[in-house]
């Protein structure tokens, strides 16, 4: 392995054991080790800056959002790609035919139409609460990084039908994340990468949902969990332990990252 100066981790079944909705003490003491080695450490999720978990003791130094769509320092902006406004309402439109509520997301509110049980439980995996709201055309109108859905493969075709400039991506089979068509794991984890002036060969990422396979790709050492779908373990170039077993932790300490 080469030297790497930076790690990016999914958070949902990568960090954070999705049945027990909650980080492990070997996995923020790997975190804090990491960081103790002058490693960068940057979040790569599809939660929105709002739902980001707070570890004790653990600053990233970069976090990439809604997929990729938007990502940020402490400090500054590095990246943003709002969903173009025609399509967002497309959308609105396409999943009342399907009926199905949805959320969006811009940079500082969740807003929902509505609620189902696919919506609810999906939100529940942040720890969060589906809330619907009485302005929602007028949250629709701003800039929104993000749309949540419930719904089946089999949707995807109606759910994005006439939509131009935008994309599903998913790592649980009941919902999906739609997305900038420009943007996506991969896109955001390049402009992270651009941004510290470090070559892809220096990074490396952790992930275990389908959403993850870009961002696995992107980086020069592309690592699955052990929990990972089939598909994201075929792409990957190292596979850990599960998530309930610490997999990262091992790793980092097999590779002499900690």
């Amino acid at each position: 392995m080469k030297p790497i100066k930076i790690i990016f981790f999914d958070i949902d079944g990568t960090l954070i054991d999705m049945n027990k909705k909650q980080i492990s003490q070997k996995m923020l003491e790997t975190l804090k080790r990491l960081k103790e080695n002058q490693i960068k450490m940057c979040l790569a999720t599809g939660r929105t800056p709002m739902s980001l978990p707070h570890f004790d003791g653990i600053e990233f130094d970069a976090l990439l959002t809604f997929n990729g769509s938007y990502c940020f320092t402490k400090d500054q902006d590095i990246s943003s790609f709002p969903i173009p406004s025609y399509d967002v309402q497309q959308i609105i439109q396409n999943a009342k035919k399907l009926h199905r509520p949805l959320s969006i997301a811009t940079k500082n509110r969740i807003a929902s139409n509505g609620k189902d049980d696919d919506l609810v439980q999906y939100f529940d995996f942040a720890k969060m609460k589906v809330e619907v709201a009485d302005d929602f055309n007028e949250v629709a109108k701003d800039e929104v990084y993000q749309i949540m859905v419930g719904c089946r493969e089999k949707d995807y075709s109606i759910l994005m039908d006439n939509v131009e400039n935008a994309k599903i991506t998913a790592w649980w089979d009941r919902a999906v994340d739609i997305i900038p068509a420009q943007s996506g794991k991969g896109i955001g984890i390049q402009k992270i990468l651009d941004y510290y002036q470090l070559d892809a060969s220096q990074a490396l990422a952790f992930g275990d949902g389908n959403n993850d396979i870009e961002m696995l790709q992107t980086v020069g050492t592309g690592v699955a969990m052990g929990n990972a779908s089939s598909q994201v373990k075929e792409i990957a170039d190292d596979i850990c332990g599960h998530v309930c077993d610490d997999g990262i932790y091992h790793y980092c300490l097999l590779h002499h990252l900690i």
